[in-house]
């Protein structure tokens, strides 16, 4: 297919986004970033960790994209006393005819919310391994396929650790990207009072695109091209997080681990998805950019020293793409 044909294809099949975008600007002000975030987890069917203090609508964009989404949705509250048979379910005895039968979690629905994960204890989050790296979940001798699509989107608070468990280091990897989001600008916050101040209910997004259109807009995503000196760029760009001395001095000692071949892989993938969300068939160096704090800030370790003085890994990735010379 040559690149005409594929920009052809991508003008015809990604109407959907906009309709998407459009119906949840109904419910959000201004969090145009999450939304396009979560647009890009659709179409890579990725994982996404969502984190910022409380009420700044995390759980209502998932809401209002599974609502604009002909897809089945589930949402999980995590507590210290969850268990991992709430979420993936559990081999129930049936005494008429003598043995076991299997009861299977509401874990088997296309988007999951799993709000404030950091709350539930290590056994739980570890449940949700096999679900989000598999797609399956095992009971007993007997492994289930989760439905197609399947995208865990999980919420946290950064700044309450009372009663919360971190999210280990192999789960975090599993996420596609992790979005930190923000306070609103003063314009979009009167626009919030303007909208939410009242005791009306509140509006119900519709639904406006179906799996079936995301799955032909992915198999696009998979053939949108990459330069080789896009590619190699993508390269640097991680093998600064694990040698940054090479490229900035002074981040020699602020990395205590940088990013796996996973953030290679899933730093070009979604690079591939801005670009179709932006109706272009090929990826350029600014794609890459954009998606480096979301899909790098949570798969590098910062040191001791870093966290001692109060640098980020956003501040971190910030010096390194300005550092790393762009094709």
């Amino acid at each position: 297919m040559t690149t005409e044909e594929l920009q052809d294809r991508i003008a015809a099949t990604s109407g959907w986004i906009t309709d998407i975008k459009a119906e949840m600007g109904k419910v959000l002000v201004g969090q145009d970033r999450l939304v396009d975030r979560l647009i890009v987890g659709l179409l890579c069917n990725g994982h996404i960790l969502l984190e910022g203090v409380p009420g700044l609508a995390k759980t209502l964009a998932v809401k209002a994209l599974s609502g604009s989404l002909e897809a089945s949705f589930s949402r999980f509250q995590f507590t210290p006393d969850l268990l991992p048979a709430d979420l993936l379910g559990t081999m129930v005895y049936n005494p008429q005819e003598a043995k076991f039968s299997p009861k299977l979690g509401p874990i088997f629905n296309n988007l999951i919310l799993a709000d404030e994960i950091n709350r539930a204890p290590a056994k739980v989050q570890s449940a949700l391994l096999e679900a989000m790296q598999e797609k399956q979940v095992t009971l007993g001798d007997t492994t289930y396929k989760l439905p197609e699509p399947f995208l865990v989107l999980a919420t946290q608070n950064p700044i309450d650790q009372e009663g919360t468990y971190q999210l280990p280091e192999a789960q975090l990897d599993r996420f596609l990207l992790k979005v930190s989001v923000g306070y609103p600008t003063k314009e979009e916050e009167l626009t919030v009072l303007d909208r939410m101040a009242t005791s009306a209910p509140p509006y119900q997004t519709k639904t406006v695109a179906t799996p079936q259109q995301v799955s032909e807009s992915r198999s696009h995503v998979n053939q949108i091209y990459i330069d080789p000196a896009v590619r190699e760029y993508i390269v640097d760009l991680i093998r600064a997080t694990r040698s940054p001395a090479k490229f900035d001095g002074g981040l020699k000692h602020l990395i205590r681990a940088g990013a796996s071949p996973r953030g290679t892989i899933n730093l070009a993938l979604t690079a591939r998805a801005r670009a179709f969300a932006a109706g272009r068939a090929f990826v350029t160096p600014q794609d890459v950019k954009d998606m480096v704090p979301d899909v790098l800030r949570h798969r590098i370790l910062l040191s001791y020293e870093a966290e001692a003085e109060e640098i980020t890994s956003d501040q971190i990735l910030e010096r390194i793409v300005a550092k790393v010379p762009v094709p």
